[in-house]
């Protein structure tokens, strides 16, 4: 996909990508681009996280909300996105933005942007973060990055003092700790640095709090990513329907809403599968998302959306046409990346 993220970063594409989408409207009428993100961050912020690709660029995604609303683009929840790919009306052109996880910078920055341009977005919530019930260890071994020049890791110090140096040492430690054994290591790593893990959740995460603020907010579509995030194709049977169902019954206990649509954690092929769609079915949702890339069509299996992953370094409303034109879909199916 990095060709095709270089070709989209020229101006003269997009137009020539909206042409693309306008003609396969006519074939094939209503098109729907479901987009999707976890954390954002300013612009200034974003240069120096550790793990930026983790983040969408504040300004980027103000600029894009923008872009669409200049090119007659209608940005909806998941629910009246089904509804339009039923309807199938030539012409109708539509998006969503899903934040999966959800923390702290959903409530404070996400959701303040999307009001501003009096747009929807849809809260993918894993009930475990705001339950403090989750280990958020790739959220602090950033947060510790962060506020240190040098860190101490099993005792060999890491030098962290440049933004790329950072870069380098969430890539490396991420990639030991990743795994089973994570939540030990991380617990072991903030003790040797002095850090309190629960005070890093609190600085992060999504509360109960904060998400009641939201319920009865028009422009917030609260749906389900599993209590603990797993990766459901890798689970039984009884324990993948105990994260789903447990999840939605959770929301419904601490906020009274009814989510009716949910989003498979990590969700490429490998991640869920079609005993995982029928699964979700047999939870009581309307919908599940996975992040393939692709369309929504009238034809579109409702248990196994497509959504289109904004990664931080991706700033380009050219890339992100190439979404919206279905081009990227195509091109991620032929090098077999689904």
């Amino acid at each position: 996909m990095a060709s095709l993220s270089t070709l989209a970063e020229a101006a003269p594409l997009a137009p020539a990508l909206r042409c693309i989408g306008a003609a396969s409207d006519a074939l094939l009428g209503a098109r729907g681009c479901l987009f999707t993100f976890h954390r954002a961050a300013l612009s200034a912020e974003w240069e120096n996280l550790p793990n930026r690709n983790f983040y969408l660029d504040l300004d980027f995604l103000d600029r894009l909300l923008s872009y669409l609303a200049a090119h007659d683009w209608k940005i909806v929840t998941i629910e009246e996105a089904l509804e339009r790919a039923r309807a199938n009306r030539r012409g109708d052109r539509f998006v969503n933005f899903s934040v999966d996880d959800c923390y702290r910078d959903s409530f404070e920055a996400v959701v303040p942007l999307f009001r501003r341009h009096r747009a929807p977005v849809t809260l993918f919530v894993t009930t475990g973060i705001p339950d403090r019930a989750m280990s958020l260890w790739h959220v602090g071994l950033e947060h510790a990055l962060l506020r240190r020049d040098r860190l101490s890791l099993g005792g060999r110090l890491v030098d962290c003092t440049t933004g790329e140096l950072k870069r380098q040492a969430y890539l490396a430690i991420s990639s030991r700790w990743d795994g089973p054994q994570a939540t030990a290591l991380y617990e072991a790593f903030c003790g040797e640095n002095g850090f309190d893990p629960g005070e890093i959740h609190d600085a992060h995460a999504i509360s109960w709090e904060m998400l009641e603020a939201l319920q009865d907010d028009p422009l917030v579509e609260i749906g389900t990513h599993t209590v603990t995030h797993a990766r459901i194709s890798s689970l039984d049977e009884e324990t993948a329907l105990r994260e789903m169902i447990g999840a939605r019954r959770r929301l419904q206990e601490r906020l009274g809403v009814a989510a009716r649509h949910f989003a498979f954690p990590y969700g490429r092929s490998g991640d869920a599968g079609r005993r995982d769609f029928e699964l979700a079915r047999r939870a009581g949702y309307a919908s599940a998302a996975t992040t393939g890339k692709g369309l929504m069509r009238k034809n579109c299996d409702p248990f196994r959306l497509p959504r289109n992953t904004l990664r931080g370094d991706a700033r380009s409303c050219g890339l992100a046409e190439a979404h919206m034109s279905g081009l990227s879909g195509l091109a991620a199916r032929a090098l077999g990346r689904v």
